[in-house]
């Protein structure tokens, strides 16, 4: 097969073209065809050499998350079919024409979703699930402040938390941005470039305070998160791009019992990730297409992976961004 490689860590042009052998999938595995694959941050960072892959993943080709066929099916392996159109969370490896999923880790394509777009689901949904749901213990009413609007989890979060009742403030980079955050629903969008994103909560009559807040961005937003926390609330990290150190009050969390927590999704058990794709299926599938809709930013031919990681550096899209495969090399 056809692959992606990571050849050194560095910048977008290490990654290269390979042929690999087709991995072959175990006991409680499938082979998927691959038909497209997300692009993460996980992935640039992989690609740099300062996230490298799990023991049980490819050392050298990233993918965190494809949509495709199943064309193999390890003998212990009793929920799916040859031929059955999944998406599906891996470990890596996404960047190739197969790739070996956990059965568990695995969704149907959801109602009125192609299966090229479907490869834009799991890792965000996955990861807003985990973070907001699980251990935000989001509940319908709340309001929630996610950082990055227009990121894939950014995206994401915002329909999926006004689908189960809540409410949404964003902070994103652009007006543009910001505009096309209120109209996937957010309930208030704020260009954090011209305003300071505390402020204007603090001085909005139906805000003020929030209840979760989903932040990949840490450093100085750290103090502000935390003094617009409602009493019990939570900060949960889910990356630091502005820097992994921030000012904590102390006080202000023993007063409030605020929690300050995070996590990530790629070092937990299969266990761990497969109930969570349970979730998904019950609580999350349901609403598309009416409420939920995968959005996406470009699709590149998996020869062009680098541009797809330029412009994924750039933050300049807006939604998730995917790797076509196959493709004639």
């Amino acid at each position: 097969m056809k692959a992606v490689v990571i050849t050194e860590a560095g910048g977008p042009d290490v990654l290269q073209v390979q042929a690999r052998d087709i991995p072959n999938p175990g006991p409680h595995e499938v082979l998927i065809k691959v038909a497209a694959s997300g692009i993460n941050r996980p992935d640039v960072a992989q690609r740099k050499g300062l996230y490298p892959a799990p023991e049980d993943a490819p050392a050298d080709i990233p993918g965190l998350e494809v949509s495709g066929t199943i064309s193999a099916i390890g003998k212990d392996v009793k929920n799916w079919e040859l031929g059955d159109e999944v998406c599906a969370l891996v470990a890596g490896g996404g960047y190739g024409e197969f790739v070996t999923a956990p059965a568990v880790q695995c969704l149907p394509i959801p109602e009125g979703v192609s299966l090229l777009e479907a490869a834009a689901l799991p890792e965000t949904f996955f990861t807003v699930w985990n973070n907001v749901f699980d251990i935000g213990g989001f509940q319908a009413g709340q309001t929630v402040l996610v950082h990055g609007g227009t990121s894939g989890i950014g995206v994401t979060a915002i329909q999926m938390i006004k689908a189960l009742g809540g409410k949404v403030i964003v902070t994103a980079g652009s007006r543009e941005k910001c505009t096309f955050c209120q109209n996937l629903g957010a309930d208030l969008a704020i260009h954090y470039k011209d305003e300071d994103f505390e402020e204007v909560i603090k001085a909005h009559p139906d805000f003020k305070k929030v209840n979760i807040i989903l932040d990949m961005v840490g450093g100085d937003y750290t103090a502000k998160n935390i003094r617009l926390l409602r009493p019990k609330g939570k900060l949960i990290m889910i990356n630091a791009m502005k820097g992994r150190m921030g000012e904590v009050d102390l006080l202000r969390i023993m007063a409030n019992q605020l929690t300050l927590t995070g996590s990530t999704l790629r070092p937990q058990s299969i266990g761990y990730k497969g109930h969570i794709a349970k979730n998904l299926q019950v609580h999350v599938w349901p609403f598309f297409p009416e409420k939920i809709k995968p959005v996406i930013h470009k699709v590149f031919p998996l020869q062009e992976a680098a541009k797809a990681h330029q412009l994924m550096e750039s933050s300049e899209h807006i939604g998730k961004i995917l790797l076509q495969i196959p493709v004639e090399v």
